[in-house]
């Protein structure tokens, strides 16, 4: 099994076609993954855990609820999940625009096995890069815990490039040592060594 398979633990195909959800649960379960299948929009997102990285087949013409309503209400909700549309020749248009709001891609059908799985592997592949930068976020914003409300003004004006001088002056009335005592403290707390990495690491992770 494709390792970037494996390390995806939410997999998920949404299609209102009971032969389309069969077909594709087997040949995803034929390949080792546990994957999760529903029958319209609606179930999906009551029941997918749809705030963890992951991977959804999902089909643009569904019932009352359709695909691109879906993938919407994903974004709306700042989901990670990686989409991918399953569409018909005269939905490929509908799946572009999806395509340019941020979805994976599209797969027309009938989509032949080693397509889909190949586009599938991408996917995946995307999706566990998404992982793997959301576990770097919640280490880094862990990290960022420790510091004190003080520490964390230090730290931004650090960041900027500013001598402990101007910092001083900055945060008045606060002593030269203190702000030296801060300075120390943040680089310790965050396991940084200058303020070159203080900067990159404030921007990479949004804190």
């Amino acid at each position: 099994m494709n390792p970037e398979l494996a390390s995806v633990k939410n997999l998920y195909v949404v299609d209102d076609d009971e032969a389309v959800r069969r077909s594709l649960g087997l040949l995803l379960l034929s390949r080792g993954h546990a994957v999760q299948v529903f029958a319209s929009g609606e179930a999906f997102l009551g029941s997918a855990d749809v705030q963890n990285p992951g991977c959804v087949i999902l089909d643009l013409r569904l019932g009352d609820m359709s695909g691109l309503q879906v993938f919407d209400t994903l974004r709306a909700q700042e989901s990670p999940l990686v989409v991918l549309f399953l569409s018909g020749h005269g939905d490929i248009p509908v799946a572009v625009e999806a395509v340019q709001k941020g979805a994976f891609g599209w797969l027309e059908k009938p989509c032949n096995d080693a397509h889909l799985l190949g586009t599938l592997a991408k996917a995946l592949g995307m999706a566990a890069h998404i992982a793997t930068q959301l576990r770097s976020r919640q280490a880094a914003l862990a990290l960022w815990s420790r510091l004190t409300p003080r520490e964390m003004q230090v730290a931004r004006l650090v960041a900027q490039g500013l001598p402990n001088k101007r910092i001083a002056l900055d945060l008045a009335p606060l002593e030269l040592r203190t702000v030296e005592a801060h300075r120390a403290h943040v680089f310790a707390k965050l396991n940084l060594s200058n303020s070159h990495e203080l900067d990159r690491f404030l921007r990479e992770h949004k804190v």
